[in-house]
């Protein structure tokens, strides 16, 4: 119901911001303020996507909780989507998910009510005394044993 509701109330809001706006400054300033938006919207999403990437990789080489800047990363890439949808409304709202404090507060926020039954990083593990890790082959009742000497030398 919430998405039906969104998808129904952001086309509204944006078709009336457009009439407001052109309204006040006229089709062309609106339309050259909808484009720059979109412009400066693609070259700080590309950054900080980038930026997001980065800390990404270095939580991966590091083994630690990549959990953050991946929830960074999809807020960066919803940004993106946002600033690429021409609007006033979609604009705001994706340049707000631009800011690092904003994008950490949300992340808190769903951290808080998101419940993570298990994480492991495949380290080291504790070993139990009663298993015995070990490599195996298997040997051929059948083939004469190969650890024999050939026969060509002499011991």
């Amino acid at each position: 119901m919430w998405l039906f509701i969104a998808f129904l109330a952001v086309p509204l809001i944006e078709i009336g911001l457009f009439i407001q706006v052109g309204g006040a400054i006229g089709l062309w300033p609106t339309l050259a303020i909808v484009i720059l938006t979109a412009i400066i919207g693609t070259w700080l999403v590309r950054s900080q996507g980038l930026m997001a990437m980065g800390n990404l990789r270095n939580s991966f080489s590091r083994l630690d909780d990549p959990t953050e800047p991946l929830a960074h990363g999809a807020m960066i890439l919803l940004a993106g989507a946002l600033l690429l949808t021409p609007g006033f409304f979609t604009d705001a709202i994706g340049f707000t998910l631009l800011l690092p404090p904003l994008r950490k507060a949300i992340f808190n926020y769903l951290r808080k009510r998101v419940q993570v039954q298990s994480f492991d990083m495949g380290g080291p593990r504790p070993q139990d005394p009663d298993i015995i890790d070990v490599e195996f082959h298997e040997v051929d009742p059948d083939k004469p044993d190969q650890n024999k000497p050939s026969g060509w030398t002499r011991h």
